[in-house]
């Protein structure tokens, strides 16, 4: 089912923002870039971490995760400059978060 109350609310908000029918197409506008999700970031999205698509079997996750987690694993980067070291570890975290969140939407019915 298809979200429609940002539609709605927009719409009714921009026309009594604006006291003008032209308003609430505006407010419709928003309310319809909220609907579709424009406004989520790369963060809320785990799939986008990885590099794999929503339909990406679990085989294709975990073979994601292994190559992207082995990459930036900061246990391989000894002998690195301290801030490349730090950055891969923000990137690994980043990595186990999304493939744990990723992990806990499949287990759901």
């Amino acid at each position: 089912m298809t979200r429609w109350y940002g539609k709605f609310f927009g719409f009714v908000a921009g026309w009594l923002l604006f006291r003008h029918p032209g308003g609430g197409l505006v407010g419709l506008l928003l309310g319809h870039a909220f609907d579709a999700d424009w406004f989520k970031s790369q963060r809320d999205t785990p799939y986008r971490v990885l590099g794999v698509a929503e339909d990406a079997s679990d085989a294709e996750i975990d073979q994601a995760y292994r190559r992207l987690i082995s990459q930036y694993h900061p246990d391989k980067l000894t002998g690195v400059a301290e801030e490349l070291r730090r950055q891969a570890e923000r990137k690994a975290a980043d990595i186990n978060a999304a493939y744990d969140r990723i992990k806990t939407l499949r287990k759901r019915p």
